[in-house]
């Protein structure tokens, strides 16, 4: 059963790394909404979650440092933007590594371990790894879901993986008159 649930944050955290490929540095961090998102941001974002709910929250603590999401009065969004003295290869390897680290936590616990997770309501701050993994993994598609409109925007490219688009098999031309058609619906109603 865990390896089911393991399988599905693997393909989300896939997902995400995907998405950054073939990009300048300019474009992985470029913000392509009103509130910045961007793709090595969300990588760093899910870098912390990964760290905290699979590390910290069942006393197994990711060993590098998540100070910037938990200082006392921290920046806001800090965690969803890599800063310029960050590299893009920094993000990405701190992210893999703190991917690594929750799967030795989801390896060595059952799925019904208690964990504790500070941040959340009283009610719900006690709970278990079981619960944590479908969080996490639900998160992770979440933002592999803005991650896949922001390259979209960027450059065109979409689809689920490099081998798997998950799209019609059409041109571009069809892409464009379809687009043009539900925009015109849109006007219409």
């Amino acid at each position: 059963m865990k390896s089911y649930f393991g399988i599905y944050l693997q393909r989300g955290r896939d997902a995400m790394l995907w998405k950054l490929e073939g990009l300048s540095d300019y474009d992985v961090r470029r913000p392509m909404t009103a509130t910045g998102t961007n793709l090595l941001g969300l990588v760093k974002h899910l870098t912390y979650g990964e760290g905290w709910y699979f590390g910290n929250c069942f006393d197994r603590p990711f060993p590098e440092p998540l100070d910037d999401w938990i200082d006392d009065d921290p920046e806001p969004n800090s965690d969803l933007y890599a800063r310029a003295d960050e590299s893009r290869e920094e993000v990405i390897g701190k992210y893999r590594r703190a991917c690594a680290h929750g799967d030795e936590t989801i390896a060595a616990l059952p799925l019904d371990a208690p964990g504790v997770v500070p941040w959340w309501p009283e009610d719900r701050a006690h709970t278990t790894l079981g619960r944590l993994l479908v969080h996490v993994a639900t998160e992770t598609h979440r933002h592999a879901g803005h991650a896949d409109i922001v390259r979209e925007l960027i450059d065109g490219a979409s689809g689920v993986s490099p081998v798997n688009s998950n799209l019609p098999d059409v041109d571009a031309t069809f892409w464009s008159t379809y687009r043009d058609r539900l925009e015109q619906i849109a006007r219409d109603a």
